[in-house]
């Protein structure tokens, strides 16, 4: 090692060789060349001076920045004056010798160090303190605490700064006993008043949370210095004593009046980890020319405590105040310019680091590619991450999340395939980014292939890697494969929770996610914003208002009701679950709104209220938030009438201002789709002609779908016959809609025949077109195949399945059947609806079963708490009036609050029936005073006096009817022929 050290000094125009007053040549003779003492006096003081000026350099306080520099050039030129040492027989000499064993400790040249040390003829206390200051600088604490004991079996005499060293490694080693003993020590030999081993003590029994005898030796200090001050009062903001470490604040600034930089900075620093900003900023507002380390501090613990904002705002203020920005100053302000989006601020931090030199430091270099990933520059961090040229795993993995963040995942996974060919290692950061984009592409190809491979790496057992796991198997539709993960992790968080939690709802598998949302809350932690929000969107999805309410209660005991995502998702569950007024209150109790939240309540609004849709929109313009594509929709599907179809234009008028009604699809659709609802059918026809070819399947749904609306079930077929001939392949939405069309022209034909292609096409199983091709074939008379086809279905969750074959059993006079069905239904525990109960209801009324039709309609109105609609009301008085109980159905209207024409109607049917003159006289009058010009009144009352013979009110009748100018509609027939329909 020594001949390597004298091999180094050949001069290359060194520039402590320039500097001295010896000239090149005497240096470069060998010392035995070299016989005057005082030549040799000089060269020792010489290579002395130097190597203290080099320590000197170090230990000058400069920023971090510039440090690994100057490190590296006293490195090297410590070298050249050990090589020089050595070579003049200075070595081992005992001033020479110790400065040069400091400048490689100050170094952190640890094996030179130790060679030097070693090397050394006589250790006294100033080697011992330079090696123990090089270990706690690089962390080997336990040899500065073994070492002391054996600097003390060779007969050195500790000073201060030994003690100091000591006391430190034993706090960080938590070493109690080790750490008495040295203070005994201390006492003993006299040095329990200085400045340095007291504040020392103090810090160490802090350390131990032995704070009684912390506070024992800082009171028997007649005068604490600041440091001791600094140490007992971080103490106990360590601990959390704030009251008592405020109290020692303000007795030191009464005692000493100003704090130091030095006590400043500490407090600082313990009052930011703790989360006290306030006070933090206080002590720093105080300072009268607060340092950079200082500067950020503060910095960091506005970032640390989720004040990002005011984080960008004190480094700007930083900035104007002329203080010189370090590596972690510019690293914290980038994470909060990212976390803020503050794109521009970024920009110029950036700008800033290039003015330094530290744009191609790690460290600036991660936080550079983490700020423009999540202000949505993915193209800039690449350019950034380009230009490093020592890229390491953190750098990689910062470029992996701004890629998975942006939703590149295709750029995630060519990044990965990259780093991998270059051999370096992946950790588990790497893998949860690339996991994240398998998940947000559904990739069930390179996913468990990657599942493979950290397996084979050691990480299956990692959370953060078991969690992305279980998300990427459940947003890929797998389930099973991502339950199974599940179960493997350890000890489940709320990420692992909400992973499998979300899987079930985005497969709409509500109640396997309400399920484990009740695992969750049984042997999990305690439910976040997330798993709330997820569970939310499940009851919204079964429009299940009783559980949508038990969790808006877990949600306001948990204090979450309000927050974003939670409330968004309430307001959600409440709209589709028809609550409007509750959704409307939880938007206005949040103390602030997003696109989501809003488009949800313009979504319930525009069930009811068009005007109260549009004021939302407006306050969402006035908020400064921009309206999404889903915003517009829901507008767009509000729009209903003259007042719809007008705003409606508006709205098409700025889509085309905007360039977005072809660029987007779901707008057209919506369009479409409004133009249907508002029954300008040529003005839905022309919007979809000016879509390009090939059209999507959902635009051809959405306008077969508008015309079946607009009572054009011909056009809707000929429609999906242009459909099939232009090669578009229907999905279960068009067979439903296509269907439909069938049911309404009772066109079994054309029914057989998609039927049939139904089959081909795999959606036999599907329940929506199941629903439709029984309801098709009920409808057409065919109720053998409607029964065969509804016995032949797997799944019969969906309430529409059997409301189709209730109705269409008992529309075709199969009453019995129709009535099986519905307790078949009830014994199954499904859940029945409105539609259900009218199913029931005319079956009853179709076989005269009026006590069992009561229970119905009780069982509905008392049991499942349904509101009678009107054609439940009507269907009642059709079952009793149908069977002579007139006086019964009179009573039942008379209880009603609102009577309906359609009620008169059904009651003035069974008055003709059974020949009641008088009640029927009284509902005729009803219905023609509801609708003066319906002919179906004054037929149905002419037809009771035709009856009873009372042929005098006939005639009256009928001239009345003349002078109203009310005409009775002529009655037709129409067949199918082929492909086209004949009427007469």
């Amino acid at each position: 090692m020594h001949r390597k050290l004298i091999t180094s000094t050949n001069h290359r125009a060194n520039p402590i060789l320039k500097t001295t007053h010896l000239n090149h040549s005497s240096l470069s003779q060998p010392p035995n060349c070299i016989q005057n003492p005082e030549t040799k006096q000089h060269i020792l003081h010489y290579l002395l001076h130097s190597c203290l000026e080099q320590c000197k350099k170090i230990h000058a306080r400069k920023v971090f920045d510039e440090m690994a520099q100057r490190v590296s050039q006293a490195l090297e030129t410590g070298k050249l004056i050990h090589g020089l040492s050595i070579k003049f027989g200075f070595g081992s000499d005992g001033k020479m010798g110790n400065a040069v064993l400091d400048l490689y400790a100050k170094c952190g040249s640890l094996e030179l160090a130790e060679i030097v040390f070693e090397g050394l003829e006589k250790r006294d206390v100033l080697c011992w303190n330079s090696v123990f200051s090089m270990y706690s600088r690089i962390g080997r604490v336990e040899k500065v605490v073994g070492g002391f004991g054996l600097m003390k079996s060779f007969s050195v005499r500790p000073n201060q700064f030994t003690y100091a060293a000591v006391f430190s490694g034993c706090a960080k080693l938590k070493v109690v006993c080790s750490g008495k003993q040295v203070h005994c020590d201390v006492i003993k030999m006299g040095f329990e008043c200085d400045p340095f081993c007291e504040s020392s003590i103090i810090d160490m029994y802090a350390k131990f949370r032995i704070l009684n005898d912390a506070r024992r030796v800082f009171d028997e200090v007649g005068s604490p210095s600041m440091a001791s001050w600094t140490a007992m009062i971080s103490a106990y903001i360590e601990i959390g004593v704030l009251e008592e470490a405020l109290r020692l604040l303000e007795k030191m600034q009464h005692e000493v009046c100003v704090l130091d930089q030095v006590a400043s900075v500490a407090i600082i620093g313990a009052y930011t980890r703790l989360g006290r900003i306030s006070e933090a900023y206080d002590i720093f507002y105080k300072m009268p020319c607060p340092n950079s380390i200082a500067w950020n501090l503060m910095i960091a613990g506005y970032l640390k405590n989720g004040r990002e904002a005011e984080a960008v705002d004190l480094f700007l203020s930083m900035r104007k105040s002329g203080i010189k920005a370090t590596r972690p100053t510019l690293a914290s302000v980038l994470s909060a310019a990212a976390s803020v989006e503050a794109f521009c601020i970024g920009v110029s931090v950036h700008a800033q680091a290039i003015k330094q030199g530290l744009e191609n430091n790690v460290y600036v270099g991660s936080s550079l590619i983490n700020m423009y990933g999540k202000c949505q520059n993915p193209m800039y961090a690449r350019l950034v991450f380009d230009s490093l040229d020592d890229r390491n795993t953190v750098l990689w993995n910062a470029m992996l999340g701004g890629y998975s963040q942006n939703g590149s995942a295709y750029e995630v996974i060519g990044l990965f395939i990259d780093m991998k060919q270059l051999g370096l290692r992946a950790d588990e950061f790497t893998y949860t980014s690339v996991l994240s984009a398998c998940a947000c592409v559904g990739s069930l190809l390179f996913g468990p292939q990657l599942h493979s491979n950290i397996i084979k790496n050691g990480f299956e057992a990692n959370l953060f890697v078991g969690n992305a796991l279980t998300d990427m198997y459940a947003k890929s539709g797998a389930l099973t494969e991502a339950r199974q993960q599940f179960e493997l992790i350890q000890h489940q968080d709320n990420v692992s929770w909400n992973a499998i939690i979300g899987g079930y709802v985005q497969e709409e598998e509500e109640w396997a996610a309400w399920k484990m949302f009740k695992k969750m809350r049984a042997d999990g932690p305690p439910p976040d914003e997330a798993s709330l929000a997820s569970i939310s969107s499940a009851c919204a999805n079964l429009e299940d208002l009783r559980f949508g309410q038990n969790v808006h209660s877990l949600s306001v005991k948990y204090g979450l009701e309000t927050s974003l995502y939670v409330g968004s998702s309430l307001i959600d569950m409440y709209v589709k679950c028809g609550t409007i007024p509750a959704a409307s209150q939880i938007f206005y109790s949040m103390p602030r709104w997003n696109v989501v939240s809003m488009n949800s309540l313009i979504a319930g609004y525009g069930q009811k209220n068009l005007v109260e849709a549009v004021e939302l929109y407006r306050s969402m313009q006035a908020e400064g938030l921009q309206p999404s594509e889903i915003t517009f929709t829901n507008l767009l599907d509000a729009c209903h009438g003259p007042l719809g179809v007008n705003f409606g234009r508006q709205i098409h008028c700025l889509l085309h201002k905007n360039c977005l009604l072809y660029i987007d699809l779901v707008l057209g659709i919506s369009l479409v789709s409004m133009y249907m609802n508002c029954l300008q059918k040529t003005d839905a026809i022309n919007i979809f002609s000016d879509f390009c070819n090939p059209k999507g399947t959902i635009l051809w749904t959405a306008m077969i779908s508008g015309l079946n609306q607009n009572d054009s079930s011909d056009e809707a077929l000929q429609l999906y016959r242009k459909m099939h001939k232009s090669n578009v392949l229907p999905d279960q939405a068009t067979f439903a809609s296509v269907l439909k069309a069938c049911s309404v022209l009772t066109s079994a034909r054309d029914g057989v025949k998609i039927h049939c292609f139904v089959f081909h096409t795999g959606f036999a199983k599907d329940e929506l077109v199941g629903s439709a091709l029984i309801d098709m074939y009920a409808k057409c008379g065919a109720v053998t195949m409607s029964m065969k086809h509804f016995k032949e279905m797997d799944s019969k969750w969906n309430i529409i399945t059997w409301n189709s074959m209730i109705a269409g059993l008992g529309r075709n006079g199969y009453a019995v059947d129709a009535l099986d069905v519905f307790y078949e239904l009830l014994r199954l525990d499904i859940l029945p609806d409105d539609a259900t109960f009218l199913g029931a209801l005319t079956a009853c009324s179709h076989s005269g079963r009026i006590s069992e039709g009561r229970n119905i309609f009780d069982l509905m109105t008392n049991h499942f708490g349904i509101q009678p609609r009107i054609d439940h009301s009507a269907c009642m008085i059709d079952l009793l009036g149908r069977h002579g109980l007139l006086d019964e159905a009179e009573s039942f209207i008379d209880k009603l609050k609102v009577v309906p024409d359609a009620i008169w109607a059904s009651f003035l049917s069974a008055c003709r029936l059974h020949g009641d003159e008088q009640r029927g006289r009284r509902a005729a009058d009803k219905l023609i005073e509801l609708e003066a010009h319906n002919s179906s009144a004054y037929s149905l009352l002419a037809n009771i006096y035709a009856s009873s013979g009372n042929w005098t009110e006939f005639n009256t009748l009928r001239q009345r009817m003349r002078e109203n100018g009310v005409h009775k509609l002529s009655g037709f027939s129409w067949i199918g022929k082929k492909e086209a329909s004949c009427s007469e």
